[in-house]
């Protein structure tokens, strides 16, 4: 376990990073970024809590935590990079707050307990690989809001079933979309 003191303002790129006996970690609200792989391979860390004063999580903050089962983000997040949350296997459910408004390339990419994603209406783009590989995902709604879904975003999505597109015009897509997907 690791308390992050309150007279730090950034996590700097990997600074925990590899920490694999890290099981919990407290974050002061103190901190206002998250930068890029700082806490990219802590396999044990179970869960996490974003404080409210966090604006940005960076590329690959959160990549390869696989146990990571659970996760807050805060309204206060307006970006997240891309790989944050990549290959997080034991991630179950995961609400991206309505401060978003883009789904970075591979930001969930094997993610494959992931069954839940809330997709906010400010969110216009998703990303490349977004949510690829993430095999227990059974239905995905994607908001009004969203203009462009990237190429092989939803890719090897094998039990995806229900697909709900509110976009009053049909969104620009990359190629493959669905790739793998059965549906």
């Amino acid at each position: 376990s690791i308390t992050i003191p309150n007279s730090i303002s950034i996590i700097p790129i990997y600074f925990l990073s590899g920490c694999s006996s890290l099981t919990s970690i407290s974050i002061p609200s103190s901190i206002t970024r998250i930068e890029d792989n700082a806490f990219k391979d802590c396999t044990s860390l179970k869960s996490i809590s974003i404080p409210n004063s966090v604006t940005r999580l960076g590329s690959g903050v959160f990549t390869y935590c696989i146990s990571l089962a659970s996760v807050t983000i805060p309204n206060s997040v307006t970006y997240i990079d891309q790989l944050a949350f990549s290959e997080c296997r034991s991630l179950k459910s995961i609400s991206i707050p309505n401060s978003v408004s883009e789904i970075a390339i591979h930001t969930f990419n094997g993610c494959s307990s992931l069954t839940s994603v809330s997709i906010p209406n400010s969110v216009t783009r998703i990303g490349y690989y977004a949510f690829s590989n993430c095999s227990s995902l059974t239905t995905i709604s994607i908001p009004k809001s969203v203009t462009f879904i990237g190429n092989q975003t939803f890719s090897g999505c094998k039990n995806l079933e229900n697909v709900y597109c509110y976009a009053e015009n049909v969104p620009g897509t990359g190629t493959d979309v669905f790739k793998d997907a059965f549906i």
